[in-house]
């Protein structure tokens, strides 16, 4: 009950039912309109609080909080825009990627371990057996383990938790850029590049090899039929 209703409330305000500045109708009203007690109403607006999203002051009630204060790593926050605004989320994602990626494989190039290459390996080989299985199940699981395992091979625990928390946004990107044919297994060549070059310690080619998965993960999703109606 308590997650349906921070669900309700989260879409809401992500969907623009409130702007920015608004206060939210009054308790009694939105539990009622909702169905559910004034109690569970509160636990949710604490968490949309908690979140950045709602702001509560004495006197004055419970106001929506412009878009720059929100925890846009938030899982649910992700989730309510994916569905409200996709095309955003997508952009926002590959311009994410292109940051914090190639810098990430550097690091992985010059500190990763032998069991950090292994579950790089792993993963690829589960994103292999995937590739060929029908219907590709699993694949997508299998391409955010090769990501994630990548930000964590290089030792930093904040890109290793900035891939967890992430997570949601890449599968979303993910399902889109493997929608057009030939897609997934054309992706291979360039995340085994990736691996190797991590083994090999040439940071600059680890950069430059995940910087070419995503690109070519942008360019499958411009033409993906998949790609929300409205996006650019």
């Amino acid at each position: 009950m308590h997650q349906r209703v921070v669900d309700e409330l989260g879409r809401r305000i992500v969907g623009g039912a409130w702007e920015p500045g608004d206060p939210l109708p009054v308790e009694d009203a939105l539990a009622a309109g909702i169905g559910v007690s004034r109690g569970v109403l509160r636990e949710a607006v604490k968490s949309l609080v908690a979140k950045g999203m709602l702001h509560v002051r004495p006197r004055t009630g419970t106001r929506v909080l412009p878009p720059e204060h929100w925890n846009h790593l938030d899982r649910d926050v992700l989730r309510w825009k994916q569905a409200g605004d996709a095309a955003a989320l997508l952009r926002d994602t590959g311009e994410l990627r292109r940051i914090v990626e190639p810098e990430a494989a550097r690091l992985a190039a010059e500190r990763a371990g032998p069991d950090d290459v292994r579950v790089l390996y792993d993963a690829l080989a589960a994103m292999e057996a995937a590739a060929t299985s029908p219907g590709r199940g699993g694949y997508v699981e299998a391409d955010i383990a090769f990501h994630r395992a990548l930000l964590d091979a290089g030792g930093n625990r904040l890109l290793g938790s900035l891939g967890r928390a992430v997570e949601i946004a890449l599968e979303h990107s993910f399902v889109i850029s493997t929608q057009t044919a030939g897609a997934v297994e054309a992706s291979l060549p360039g995340h085994r590049a990736v691996v190797r070059a991590v083994e090999a310690r040439d940071p600059a080619a680890a950069a430059a090899a995940v910087l070419a998965v995503i690109e070519a993960a942008e360019q499958e999703i411009a033409r993906s039929p998949g790609m929300p109606s409205d996006a650019v």
